[in-house]
């Protein structure tokens, strides 16, 4: 006797967005001195459709959350992991800017690892062979 084979959280989630009809999320990436370019690619994504998130903190600019060293440090390991819950969410990467640092290429190969498709505003950045948004 052959048994369904239970779905997968991720088939799950996926499942569900499609019965509630949940427009295309998209995720933006990047480094935060293109805060204001992910703005814009924000509002241009959210013009069309499609749900965006993106980060939620500039950690480049003074804020009273991270101004203590040490409360910033483990504010930084929150953020990335949430971002990374962001990743999961989305159905789609767009990585905004035209330098990559670390954090971002960190970011790049975890969503790939995922198989979401990932897109650049700056194709040039992209140093996979994969097509570009």
């Amino acid at each position: 006797m052959s048994y369904p084979q239970l779905l997968t959280p991720t088939e799950k989630l996926a499942d569900a967005k499609a019965r509630l009809k949940i427009p295309t999320i998209v995720v933006i990436c990047g480094s935060t001195r293109f805060m204001d370019a992910m703005v814009d690619a924000d509002c241009e994504l959210t013009a069309v459709g499609y749900i965006v998130v993106k980060p939620g903190c500039n950690m480049k600019e003074p804020h009273p959350l991270w101004a203590d060293p040490a409360e910033a440090e483990a504010l930084k390991a929150q953020l990335d992991n949430l971002h990374r819950a962001k990743i999961r969410l989305a159905d789609e990467v767009l990585v905004v800017g035209d330098y990559i640092g670390d954090s971002t290429r960190a970011e790049i190969a975890y969503a790939r690892e995922l198989g979401k498709p990932v897109g650049f505003t700056h194709p040039e950045v992209d140093t996979a062979e994969e097509p570009s948004r």
